[in-house]
């Protein structure tokens, strides 16, 4: 037999053919969403000088606010200062980027490994080799004429975050009758004087579906002296701002409002929680085919891992169940460690290979040593049939 065409014939069955290589992209990581999760995530890829880019739309879920609480170093900061000031410190990092642009689309790229292609609303694009969505949840507050305004200076969601600067002023609840008893629980050590005003919503399926929730819920707003109006609340109107009267010294911020009904007179209440739903504020999980449940994009809670493999998912978009600043840092970084762990896996993987990356000279030398003679006679035999 001649040698060459026993080369021949070994080599094209692949045996020797070059490990799969891991893709060469841009960077090593884009992170869509430039809030607390984002940020975080940012900083921790960068502090082990993974190559990032940061594409923020600028929306924010928190933005409206007048200062975040509750978040230990940074209390009382406004949500603006807070994200200038990390990323003034994240750019010190030489492997972290910024753009304020738009996603438009990520596209997966065909490979052994994750990558994918990225463009943005500028008409540019990028490849990385893993993606960190924080890209947050929007609010869907009633079309009520005043709640928009209000909304994050004297009427919140979370008593966490602002509830304790109008601690002890007259409160309100807005929402349906079944969401009442949830907001009286969260916010009873902070108020006394408390309205519900359920716009409406005191019907016998409303009160179904509460006793469905809380079997005693009627006896227990009772307890806490929570007063049920019905009425139709035609609008909100802020009648003292907050944010000028307030005494700083004291942590104390002294909004009012009226409540208008389409009948009877208004009342007056210095803040107010609501209960109102969120729905994803990018349309990428679904364009991406990710796991959507109840507006919250399907997690592995123990990494912040996606359905799709390479595809992170951190902070309010999530369903890990939890919404607060904390917590989107927290997410963040745990889906940088992850995936900074992944990609030097994969890295590891391709450079262990023995055959890796070898030339056609390399791979008639290697076929050289594996083959020998030894399969002369057999070759021989196959050419006399």
């Amino acid at each position: 037999m001649k040698t060459a065409a026993l080369l021949s014939a070994f080599l094209s069955l692949g045996t020797f053919a070059a490990a799969e290589s891991v893709p060469k992209t841009d960077y090593d990581v884009i992170i869509v969403g430039g809030g607390p999760a984002g940020l975080s995530a940012l900083s921790g890829v960068s502090r082990v000088r993974r190559s990032a880019l940061l594409l923020d739309d600028q929306h924010y879920r928190n933005d409206p606010t007048r200062e975040m609480h509750d978040v230990i170093g940074s209390d009382g900061t406004p949500p603006a200062a807070f994200r200038a000031l990390a990323r003034q410190q994240i750019s010190r990092y030489p492997t972290a980027r910024f753009k304020n642009s738009t996603v438009l689309s990520i596209n997966p790229i065909p490979g052994p490994y994750s990558s994918f292609n990225v463009s943005d609303n500028t008409g540019s694009s990028y490849t990385a080799r893993k993606i960190v969505l924080g890209t947050g949840v929007t609010d869907v507050l009633p079309n009520t004429p005043g709640v928009q305004e209000a909304w994050g200076k004297g009427l919140f969601w979370c008593p966490w975050c602002d509830g304790y600067e109008h601690r002890d002023q007259p409160f309100g609840i807005l929402g349906n009758i079944a969401d009442v008893l949830g907001s009286v629980l969260e916010t009873n050590t902070q108020f006394e004087d408390i309205i519900a005003f359920v716009n409406g919503t005191d019907t016998p399926a409303s009160e179904a579906a509460a006793t469905k929730q809380h079997a005693s819920w009627k006896e227990q707003l009772k307890a806490w002296n929570v007063t049920i109006d019905n009425r139709t609340i035609s609008s909100i109107e802020r009648i003292q701002d907050g944010g000028v009267h307030r005494n700083n010294t004291a942590d104390v911020q002294y909004d009012k409002f009226l409540v208008h009904f389409t009948q009877g007179a208004p009342i007056e209440r210095g803040a107010f929680i609501i209960n109102a739903p969120t729905v994803q504020h990018s349309n990428l999980p679904y364009q991406m085919n990710l796991n959507v449940k109840n507006e919250k994009i399907v997690v592995d809670t123990s990494s912040m891992r996606t359905n799709v493999t390479g595809v992170w998912a951190i902070g309010d978009s999530n369903s890990d169940a939890s919404t607060n600043v904390p917590h989107a840092m927290f997410s963040g970084k745990k889906s940088a460690v992850f995936l900074h762990v992944e990609i030097s896996k994969e890295d590891s993987q391709s450079m262990i290979s023995k055959r890796s990356g070898l030339s056609q000279r390399e791979l008639v030398r290697e076929a050289h040593r594996a083959i020998g003679t030894n399969l002369e006679p057999v070759w021989e035999q196959v050419q006399k049939k």
